[in-house]
């Protein structure tokens, strides 16, 4: 069997091949980033009688269109981490890093490693992992925006935050599209206010809410000579926030019909729902680039960090937080919905909690253990059964 290693670039990649024993069977190969260069890559594969196994790094978003175009072609090809190979690059004597010399190590890395080809499921993923990102981002803008939002409040009307329980349900929003600043809520008509939050609310609020209001603007500390400015920008920062809100269902809504193509069970365990578990498949990908639970651990970056020198161990571990932010973070939200629906974690929480563990700290062990679940969940292919 042939290994082809290939070093992924923006503009040219760097191919090299190797026989079953280590030697070059063909030498430092250049290829453009294009269609020409895929297809010239194509005649020296298939030159070759024997079987073929490509490996290139996941490199940025540069490898994709080589990815598409080899699979296309019937070929196997596996997909590395650049860590995994910068961890085998610095096993050789020499230290030396040019496309040529990587694209030996990616070849000889797949000849040892005895790697399956990446998972033909791998284009679903990758667009769930395109989108389970996107809105993530598009919540961190939405928290963005809330997060200005309060700034405004808290120079015009710093008192209307003890109003409601939340300043962004849609009673509270509708009302500050109307009046922002204390000195517009105290001259609001009361009749009109009254109507305006009942409506909004669907009855939960009524006068007294209304005359609660106009009691705090009467007496508020905010600032005035704000107003016309605040207003504007109020207004665009609602819009804002109403608009990510509409996007971010549009998402849920095609992360939910991905989700339904992919063979999997983890929204199974308690605490992992459809998006959530759309975020942790996403960034794992194909599970069998794992053959522990320790490495996926590992790559979700939720391992404790080692410090030890000399006769010093630190006896306080810290989360390595290397590997996948997205995951992390997804594992973190699913510990947390678990410690509410999984009677088995919510008793572990409570057990460390007596024993004066901090609650970040219970948190990323059951991190660990919902990544445990997942791991042999997606392994064995089979639903979740709670023993």
């Amino acid at each position: 069997m042939f290994f082809c290693g290939i070093d992924v670039a923006k503009r040219k990649h760097c191919a090299l091949i190797l026989d079953g024993q280590g030697q070059v069977v063909q030498g430092a190969l250049s290829i453009s980033n294009d269609r020409p260069g895929f297809e010239r890559l194509q005649q020296v594969l298939s030159s070759l009688s024997e079987s073929m196994l490509v490996g290139l790094e996941a490199t940025g978003h540069y490898w994709l269109a080589l990815y598409e175009a080899l699979t296309a072609l019937g070929h196997e090809v596996v997909v590395l981490n650049p860590l995994q190979v910068a961890a085998y690059r610095r096993s050789g004597v020499r230290k030396v890093k040019q496309d040529t010399t990587d694209a030996f190590w990616i070849a000889d890395y797949i000849r040892i490693a005895n790697l399956p080809p990446t998972s033909r499921d791998t284009p679903l993923l990758l667009q769930l992992r395109e989108l389970t990102r996107f809105r993530a981002q598009l919540v961190e803008q939405i928290g963005d925006c809330k997060r200005k939002t309060l700034c405004v409040l808290d120079r015009v009307f710093p008192e209307y935050e003890t109003l409601f329980s939340n300043v962004f349900i849609k009673s509270s929003r509708e009302l500050l599209k109307e009046a922002v600043t204390a000195d517009e809520m105290a001259q609001f008509d009361l009749s009109e206010l009254t109507k305006l939050l009942q409506d909004a609310s669907r009855g939960r609020f009524g006068s007294d809410k209304a005359h609660a209001i106009q009691q705090a603007a009467l007496h508020s500390v905010g600032v005035g000579f704000l107003t016309n400015a605040v207003r504007v920008e109020m207004r665009c920062l609602l819009e804002q926030i109403d608009l990510l809100d509409a996007q971010v269902d549009q998402i849920e809504e095609s992360l939910a019909t991905l989700m339904a193509q992919i063979p999997q069970h983890i929204t199974s365990i308690p605490g992992i729902g459809p998006v959530t578990g759309a975020a942790i498949l996403a960034e794992i990908g194909d599970i069998h680039r794992f053959d522990s639970v320790e490495k996926l651990v590992a790559y979700a970056g939720i391992d404790p960090s080692v410090y030890q020198t000399g006769q010093f161990q630190a006896s306080h571990a810290h989360m390595s937080k290397r590997g996948s932010p997205y995951l992390r973070h997804a594992l973190w939200q699913a510990a947390s919905m678990a410690i509410q629906f999984d009677p088995d974690l919510r008793s572990y929480y409570q057990a460390r909690r007596t024993q004066g563990k901090p609650h970040g700290v219970i948190l990323g062990a059951i991190s660990r253990k919902l990544l445990s679940r997942v791991f042999v969940i997606l392994k064995e292919q089979r639903p979740y059964q709670i023993r």
